[in-house]
């Protein structure tokens, strides 16, 4: 085993360690709600409760101290409405989800992308980015360049490696169509899109797919991977509630509305994207 892949296993653990040990110290040590609930009863309660995934992106720990694009919004959010943020990170999507429709969870605060087949189930909130899901791929090799692609024509008989249950799948599914041929795709259950970066780069797999913002934000950690191959058009990404809260939609989206044109909006969206 090279060091190099000796190194991406200690990464991963490492990661995973970290939000297992920030999944330990946000929970509350109750039972899940037995159904969603709408602003009045989360204001009446005094808190927020809110799921999101543990990225650089999202939700991280920073020289021991939380940030994230996301975790940073919505505790201004949560601060200016006086509740108390629980927020509980989650590398599963499906497991996100889930939260949100069974009331475990009041928002799934992680960028997701506004898709028809999400709408049946969520509720969105007004856009917060705009992003596309990217091939990960190692630069080309000398030697090695036959495992390079530089299309998606290239895609055909190809593993892709996805998160289980990810919105990509569809535009997978999609691409699939329009190619006329197979791809191959890996759904991985226990790691998160940095985990997948490391992966490849390690040599463990040879191509996943990820959001941009995510991949951008990692890549100097990774100087031998490509992420120049598009998979999808650019899209919108948006917070989720259940669809039995359009109250606290509402609310979200006016706050949201007012908040973006403020200078700390500004600086926290520069901090994480330019």
């Amino acid at each position: 085993m090279t060091m190099l892949r000796k190194g991406v296993r200690y990464i991963i653990i490492a990661l995973a360690i970290a939000a297992g040990i920030i999944m330990l110290n946000t929970q509350e040590e109750e039972k899940p709600a037995s159904s969603p609930r709408d602003y009045a009863e989360i204001l009446s309660s005094g808190q927020l409760r809110a799921v999101t995934e543990y990225n650089a992106v999202s939700y991280h720990v920073s020289k021991d101290t939380l940030q994230g694009f996301d975790y940073e919004l919505l505790n201004a959010f949560a601060s200016e409405k006086g509740l108390k943020l629980e927020i509980t990170p989650e590398m599963s999507f499906e497991k996100r989800l889930q939260g949100i429709i069974n009331g475990q969870y009041d928002i799934l605060a992680t960028g997701t992308v506004v898709t028809t087949q999400l709408k049946d189930t969520l509720l969105f909130t007004r856009t917060l980015l705009l992003s596309k899901q990217v091939l990960v791929q190692r630069k080309k090799e000398e030697g090695k360049d036959s495992l390079y692609i530089q299309s998606q024509l290239d895609l055909a008989h190809k593993h892709l490696h996805v998160i289980k249950g990810s919105p990509a799948l569809l535009r997978i599914h999609n691409l699939i169509d329009e190619i006329a041929d197979t791809i191959f795709i890996n759904e991985v259950e226990l790691y998160g899109p940095e985990q997948l970066l490391a992966m490849v780069s390690g040599g463990d797999i040879d191509y996943a797919v990820c959001d941009e913002n995510i991949a951008r934000a990692s890549i100097d950690d990774f100087p031998n991977l490509d992420i120049n191959t598009d998979i999808s058009f650019t899209q919108f990404y948006a917070w989720g509630v259940s669809k039995h809260s359009p109250a606290l939609l509402d609310s979200l989206n006016v706050w949201l509305n007012d908040f973006v044109q403020t200078p700390k909006y500004k600086k926290l969206y520069n901090k994480y994207f330019n």
